[in-house]
């Protein structure tokens, strides 16, 4: 197909890829219920694969994974609007608004700042290393298969199942955790848990039967309702933190110094002594700002969800790279600025920060600094902010895994069933695999107890596999552009480059390395080890670091028995995918857009 600049403008898709969607016979329009019924079936336009082709180095068919991932057949119908807040709100739930708090307390302000800087660095680095890979290949399973074009067969097949299996247990975990917030208010108090559980889990599987479209405006409104919810917190914030609430009084960085919680701030429990609530910048040193690190990992997965929607865009040229521009304004202001408030306004030693739970709405900071101001009304717009976050998160949780899954199948790297694509591009079984994995959120019919339990599991499951999917973004990155240059490329031909370059790269995959050191440190001797028993202690080791050998048993396996290689620069694809764009005619086509924009606009574009 010979390339037209003016067809990419309008978002005519250039890849070799057919259309996921059915077309029936011209004039003919059958009843909607027989219409209803074929949407299920496959589409007959998706078996697409080429046969087989043998490749050196070892049992893995590199050429057939890559035809099957850049031909799937997956509907391609998200906006440029759906990827910008796909980018800018698309994962912010329980982890900003909630588990920050447990943070704060076993970290202390400073290092809930300085581990969400870190985690912010390391996360915008990966996020560019990703657009511009997402825009270049804008393949099924993103990257997962790039680890696996780029790296190594067997590590791409252990980050897919990471990847999957994060996501599938990130499911159940916020259905439970929206259950729990609705406890916030007396009257849900009543209502056995079980039955909100089936309404928050049966509205999220129908979002997603409504195929990417439908995940595409549900969290297109999901986001705008955060967005707002978290601005409209920043500025409240300030003006709190200023004296200009109902109980008045400067707070300002008081509670960055020891002991100066005031005697009548709100947190005291009964029977507790004034001054007794410690404050200060740090809580358990440089091991409590290790232990923090997980936590922001946790509150930042789902960012890199953009790069996996890109398969699924219906221009990522032209949407991707302002929707990846944007995760900067959503790190800086979302969540290093709204957390900066917070942690004026709550000192660390407030034990109501540490909850019942991680999921434990109570226990989010943003509600403690609005209650701590006595807005009356008010705490409660912020746990429905809370729960319309963690409803979007375990939207998001179907999407990731169930494409996850689909792609891992198209590489013959999971059950050839889940690679099976209906006539509305809609990954139909691995939906369901998902959508039953959900059915873990009725551990909470087992009792407060039995449920905490098996949600730190599931949390643990989640928490450290960002920090492994982050890492091999950043390599494979790298490892891209080695062999661009290797095989004759010069950057010109690149749609979309990274903002930092191969040097952000480089910088976000140390960032990842030093992560999983520091938390291995903490897993290992966490705080107050010298008091645990030997249980305690490996119990707490692997709930801190749980995925990493979940990594290892499916990398070590399949590279055995697969005997697959490191890639080398020089064999590998760097066309299979790939848009068939004229770079010359690309850059003219930019210039004269840029030429008549105003001034302001063209330094808009720069940052956004």
């Amino acid at each position: 197909m010979a390339y037209n600049a003016k067809d990419e403008e309008k978002g005519v898709n250039l890849d070799n890829s057919t259309s996921a969607q059915f077309e029936p016979a011209p004039g003919v329009k059958e009843p909607w219920q027989r219409r209803f019924i074929d949407s299920f079936k496959r589409d007959p336009n998706a078996a697409v694969t080429k046969p087989a082709q043998t490749t050196t180095g070892g049992g893995f068919d590199h050429a057939a994974a890559a035809e099957r991932t850049a031909n799937s057949g997956l509907a391609k119908k998200l906006k440029s609007r759906h990827m910008q807040m796909i980018a800018i709100g698309g994962s912010i739930g329980t982890g900003l608004f909630v588990t920050s708090g447990a943070a704060l307390s076993n970290g202390g302000p400073a290092s809930l700042i300085i581990a969400f800087g870190i985690i912010g660095i390391l996360m915008f680095c990966t996020v560019q290393a990703l657009g511009e890979l997402a825009v270049q290949f804008p393949v099924a399973g993103s990257f997962s298969a790039y680890s696996t074009r780029f790296l190594d067969p067997a590590w791409g097949f252990a980050m897919g199942w990471n990847y999957a299996i994060q996501w599938l247990v990130v499911l159940p975990l916020e259905i439970v955790a929206a259950s729990i917030t609705l406890q916030y208010w007396p009257g849900a108090q009543d209502t056995n848990a079980a039955a909100w559980v089936t309404i928050f889990l049966v509205v999220i599987v129908i979002i997603n039967f409504f195929g990417v479209r439908g995940y595409g405006e549900a969290e297109f409104v999901f986001a705008i309702i955060k967005v707002t919810a978290v601005i409209g917190f920043i500025l409240l914030g300030i003006v709190l933190d200023c004296g200009g609430g109902p109980r008045g009084g400067y707070i300002g960085g008081r509670y960055w110094y020891p002991n100066t919680v005031e005697p009548d701030y709100q947190g005291y429990r009964e029977g507790q002594p004034p001054g007794s609530i410690v404050s200060g910048a740090f809580n358990h040193g440089f091991k409590g700002l290790c232990g923090v690190f997980v936590t922001a990992a946790f509150s930042f997965a789902g960012t890199e969800l953009v790069g996996l929607a890109a398969a699924e865009a219906d221009n990522p040229r032209k949407s991707l790279p302002t929707a990846i521009k944007q995760v900067f304004w959503r790190i800086l202001l979302f969540y290093m600025v709204s957390l900066t408030l917070v942690s004026v306004l709550v000192p660390y030693g407030d034990a109501r920060l540490l909850g019942d739970s991680s999921s434990d709405a109570k226990a989010s900071p943003f509600v403690i600094a609005i209650n701590n101001a006595g807005i009356s009304g008010l705490p409660s717009v912020m746990n429905c902010v809370i729960l319309i976050a963690v409803l979007s998160v375990g939207n998001s949780s179907i999407y990731g895994s169930s494409r996850t899954l689909a792609a891992l199948a198209e590489q013959n790297q999971a059950p050839k069933f889940l690679a099976y694509i209906d006539r509305q591009g809609r990954p139909l079984f691995a939906i369901i695999v998902a959508s039953v994995i959900g059915l873990l959120c009725y551990v909470v019919g087992g009792g407060h107890e039995k449920a905490s339990t098996a949600l730190n599991w599931l949390y643990s499951l989640s928490g450290l596999s960002s920090i492994f999917t982050w890492g091999s973004i950043c390599l494979a990155h790298i490892r891209y552009r080695a062999a661009w240059k290797k095989q004759g490329h010069t950057l010109d031909e690149i749609a979309f480059r990274s903002q930092v370059g191969v040097i952000g790269s480089w910088v976000g995959f140390i960032l990842n390395c030093l992560v999983l050191i520091a938390q291995f440190w903490t897993a290992v001797w966490p705080v107050g080890y010298g008091e645990m028993s030997s249980a305690e202690i490996a119990q707490t080791f692997f709930l801190a670091y749980l995925a990493a050998p979940v990594v290892l048993l499916f990398y070590i396996p399949y590279k055995i028995y697969f005997k697959t290689p490191f890639m080398k620069t020089s064999e590998m694809d760097l066309d299979t995918g790939r848009r068939i764009l004229d770079p010359s005619a690309l850059a003219e086509a930019d210039r004269v857009e840029k030429a008549q924009m105003p001034r302001w606009k063209r330094i808009y574009k720069i940052f956004c």
